[in-house]
């Protein structure tokens, strides 16, 4: 069988040395035998995802990650997400992604409260669309259109509508809104709205009585135009898979004419589908005449946004446990000779709870000329390693040069 080539991306995954943990990164620190194994076999490194004067999100990472260089390519966050549910865009819309997030309840206004939390507690998609329907029923019209995502991730298309500046809701956590609210009138005002609409929703009520974050306000940020991304085989040379529960990457693949595998039950959060998700990789890799397969896990970043450094190692020890023991026990007995990079796509340091544009560490492992070397795979070694990648769009091409 042909070699078959696979990246493992643990979104947000890299961090900062922590007191708590001896001066250690949760990647340094946690129990992650399948990575121990593969490392002294492997080149590590460090790469740069994002370029100069751009910021530090998913997006841009994952397109370089990916081989796109997001200076060319990235034409905005949402209109990835668009194209992943299936949004009709029009030259001249714009895509904004509509968090459905946890603002503060108290008695002050809408301009003093404070965000509690981006996910509303990483609510189910189940429950985010009744509410997105109650918001729907009441603000929806020809110029503005709200589109159901996954979890707390949504859409909404202004129709010749502007790319305006927003803040994503992620980075503002804890601190009171109202310097952070879109400058634009009506999307202020669908804002303020929602929050009207969505606080005293019956599901939002029972959700309290149960102790969980109320879903109870629209945030918009990430606005951008329809992309234009070249096709990943065509640029590659490689037949690709993705495999996420996030429909940012899930657009991206859509966008570059990749296969997106659909997974039962993954959800992008810390107790997703692990091996849904591999047996989808491998299914396409040993199957379904695939060369390539991108398996994304949120959960390293959420758990990072939500600022809990016991839950980023658990997330991280599951990457390992749950995704490269099994898929390099697999395809090791299968014979199969296969190129893997395991990376993070940016740091998300539980210490500021948001992402940062340092660069993050990579593991590439040959399963055909393995090395024999005494580190270990984390953002320190792979620093002292010497090996460097300053435009993160070109490490693909590495993975794919033999």
């Amino acid at each position: 069988m042909d070699r078959k080539y696979i990246i493992v991306l643990g979104d947000g995954m890299a961090d900062e040395p922590i007191e708590s943990l001896g001066g250690k990164t949760p990647l340094a620190y946690a129990k992650t035998p399948a990575m121990d194994e593969l490392s002294g076999k492997s080149e590590i490194g460090m790469v740069h995802t994002i370029p100069e004067g751009m910021k530090p999100g998913s997006d841009t990472a994952n397109l370089s990650v990916l081989g796109y260089d997001p200076k060319k390519y990235y034409s905005g966050r949402s209109p990835l997400e668009a194209l992943s549910i299936g949004v009709p865009m029009k030259d001249t819309d714009i895509a904004l992604r509509c968090n459905i997030v946890t603002i503060s309840e108290d008695d002050v206004p809408f301009e003093e409260k404070t965000i509690i939390d981006h996910s509303s507690g990483e609510i189910s998609t189940e429950d985010c669309s009744v509410l997105l329907d109650a918001v729907r029923n009441e603000l929806e019209n020809e110029t503005y259109q709200f589109y159901v995502g996954t979890s707390y991730r949504h859409c909404l298309i202004w129709d010749k509508g502007e790319v305006v500046e927003l803040v994503p809701p992620h980075d503002i956590l804890t601190k009171t809104i109202g310097q952070y609210l879109p400058q634009d009138d009506i999307l202020r005002g669908m804002m303020k709205k929602s929050y009207d609409i969505l606080r005293n929703h019956p599901l939002n009520v029972e959700r309290k009585k149960q102790g969980l974050h109320p879903a109870n306000c629209c945030w918009f940020w990430g606005a951008g135009t329809r992309p234009s991304l070249s096709s990943f085989e065509k640029k590659t040379g490689k037949k690709g898979m993705m495999v996420s529960a996030v429909d940012l990457l899930k657009g991206i693949a859509v966008g570059a004419g990749m296969g997106v595998a659909h997974v039962e039950g993954a959800n992008g959060g810390l107790h997703t589908n692990y091996a849904g998700k591999v047996q989808a990789a491998l299914t396409a890799l040993l199957q379904d005449g695939y060369d390539f397969a991108y398996i994304h896990l949120e959960a390293p970043d959420e758990m990072g946004h939500q600022g809990s450094t016991e839950r980023k190692i658990e997330a991280i020890e599951y990457l390992d446990g749950k995704v490269v023991a099994p898929l390099t026990e697999t395809l090791d007995k299968e014979g199969v000779p296969y190129r893997m990079l395991i990376l993070p796509d940016h740091p998300t340091p539980v210490r500021v709870r948001t992402h940062t544009s340092e660069s993050v560490p990579y593991l590439l492992y040959d399963s055909e000329c393995q090395l024999d070397k005494a580190w270990k795979y984390n953002e320190e070694e792979g620093a002292a390693s010497g090996n460097y990648y300053a435009a993160g769009h070109t490490l693909i091409d590495h993975l794919f040069e033999k």
